[in-house]
């Protein structure tokens, strides 16, 4: 191998949502003590960082993803106090704090906006983006991207809440304060910065362009040279319309911009193209698969990096959407984890998933707290959609279906808190928690903490190379090739019994979810059955 290996590319990221991870106080909602209290669990799966989702000051219209004060802790997660012990303490266990890194947006009541909107001459008037008319650029979250503010007689524009105004990066002064607050954490010790939908920070509005815009990589290149760049840190950067060769773009490491991003085709087979995401269809495999295959082929080893996930705060639980959360619940899980884990990239965790965690029931918008959701709920009823249809979209790809309180234990509201949790705690808390996963010893955690250790022991794991099997739809099968060596990689994505058939010959086994097959001609393979194995050619 010519290129230089990083940390980063062994790793295994755990994603921390703090509001619902674990609660220390008894006021309902989790914290960054109630953080420090689980590095021992965190330990014993083995994870190497954690990506901690926004704990900055902020008043919560979008759950701290719009940040009042980037250099101070949201008094309901704590202070710097508590964020400098988790740091600490983190780094006693071997894992590493990554930062969620949101600068395409701050809060309306962030100091900079605060004065941006005294008058059209204010010093900080053009940190944001403000126009005398609005187009027709949208929210992500429902209607107009602009908001008309009645004193100073202009819009401004907001890519998501009317909250969270965008920052103006054509201002030198903007990206200037950006990397210096980027240096305060470097200083504190973090490991690194995932960054909120990074690629809007090249936006154009007047030509309605949003992401990849022209002048965005000359940004991260400089932000690159102007804080993490000469540090072994990781940075993935949150890309929706990303393909591999935009990605290379990010990710080559010469163009000295990030480690890597979050692409997200494969998340986008949950709808049709160019539809909302809340029109649900059923999961295209073969799609799947290709979509999957090439990213693990067009972004080669040395010329940029992957990252693998199913779940993060946005997302719904993929064993529910995707799999079989009811029947076959803890095969899937472990099928769903084996079937990533074993590719080339770095993968992240969502918290819960290592237990099988799965969406929640709702059945009334009042039990849902997404500003997303809501937004969208409102905007149907207004279009004539029957209210349980509304429903069947949220409990389906919602974005609290990920963001229900972390399941400890079978203890009053699952061991996450002594008060009355934010967001209600899913019913099956008592079979599905932590504790019940750590006394079994065939439960789908041991599975991923086998699976972190096979990355961190196998460089066949880290840098081999992929290539997809010809199978049925169902059946999602694959190789790495590694210095001559082979090992193969079946899993049964389906409901199904599948038959799996090739003239390999079995070799060592790696990890399997029910059983590893001796002989590889006409194995049958039970609903979500999984395995790898090192194999020889016939």
């Amino acid at each position: 191998m010519t290129f230089e290996k990083q940390w980063w590319q062994t790793a295994v990221s755990y994603q921390v949502y703090p509001r619902s991870f674990q609660d220390s106080d008894g006021d309902g909602i989790g914290d960054i003590k109630g953080i420090t209290s689980r590095l021992d669990y965190l330990e014993k799966l083995g994870i190497t960082a954690i990506w901690l989702s926004p704990v900055y000051a902020s008043p919560m219209d979008d759950n701290g993803y719009d940040i009042s004060d980037y250099e101070d802790i949201a008094s309901i997660f704590g202070d710097m106090a508590a964020m400098d012990d988790l740091l600490a303490k983190a780094g006693q266990h071997g894992i590493k704090i990554i930062m969620d890194l949101v600068v395409n947006h701050t809060s309306d009541e962030h100091a900079w906006f605060v004065e941006a909107k005294k008058s059209k001459d204010n010093a900080f008037r053009d940190y944001y983006v403000w126009r005398d008319q609005p187009n027709e650029l949208t929210s992500a979250f429902s209607g107009s991207a602009w908001e008309f503010d009645e004193a100073s007689g202009q819009y401004y524009l907001h890519l998501f809440s009317k909250k969270q105004p965008d920052l103006n990066w054509e201002n030198e002064q903007v990206r200037q304060a950006v990397y210096d607050m980027m240096n305060f954490w470097i200083d504190k010790g973090v490991g690194g910065f995932r960054m909120d939908v990074i690629d809007l920070i090249g936006k154009m509005p007047d030509d309605a362009i949003t992401g990849n815009g022209p002048k965005l990589h000359a940004y991260l290149q400089e932000m690159n040279h102007a804080t993490f760049g000469d540090k072994e840190l990781l940075t993935v950067g949150e890309t929706w319309g990303a393909t591999p060769e935009i990605a290379k773009l990010y990710s080559a490491p010469e163009r000295e911009e990030l480690s890597m991003v979050f692409q997200f085709e494969h998340i986008s087979l949950s709808h049709e193209p160019e539809q909302p995401k809340w029109d649900v269809i059923d999961l295209n495999k073969a799609k799947l698969k290709t979509i999957i295959s090439k990213w693990q082929t067009d972004l080669a080893v040395g010329q940029g990096w992957n990252s693998l996930f199913w779940n993060n705060h946005d997302l719904p639980r993929a064993i529910s959407i995707w799999g079989n959360d009811a029947a076959y619940r803890v095969p899937c899980a472990k099928a769903f984890a084996i079937l990533l884990h074993l590719m080339r990239g770095t993968p992240f965790i969502y918290q819960g998933e290592e237990i099988g965690m799965t969406n929640y029931p709702f059945k009334t918008i009042d039990q849902v707290a997404d500003i997303e959701s809501l937004n969208m709920y409102a905007e149907r009823l207004e279009q004539g959609y029957k209210p349980e249809a509304i429903m069947a979209s949220i409990r389906a790809v919602g974005r609290d279906n990920a963001r229900t309180p972390m399941q400890w234990d079978a203890t009053d509201h699952a061991g996450f808190t002594s008060g009355q949790p934010w967001l209600a705690v899913n019913a099956n808390y008592q079979t599905i928690n932590a504790e019940a996963a750590l006394a079994d010893k065939d439960s789908i955690f041991y599975t991923y903490q086998k699976l972190i250790a096979l990355r961190k022991q196998n460089d066949w794991v880290v840098y081999g190379d992929y290539e997809l099997l010809a199978t049925s739809d169902n059946v999602f099968a694959y190789l790495r090739h590694f210095e001559g060596k082979k090992y193969l990689v079946v899993v049964n994505f389906s409901d199904e019994t599948e038959t799996f058939d090739s003239q390999f010959i079995a070799g060592k086994g790696v990890i399997a979810n029910r059983q590893i097959p001796k002989d590889l001609t006409q194995v049958e393979l039970q609903p979500w059955d999984a395995f790898a194995l090192e194999v020889v050619s016939d």
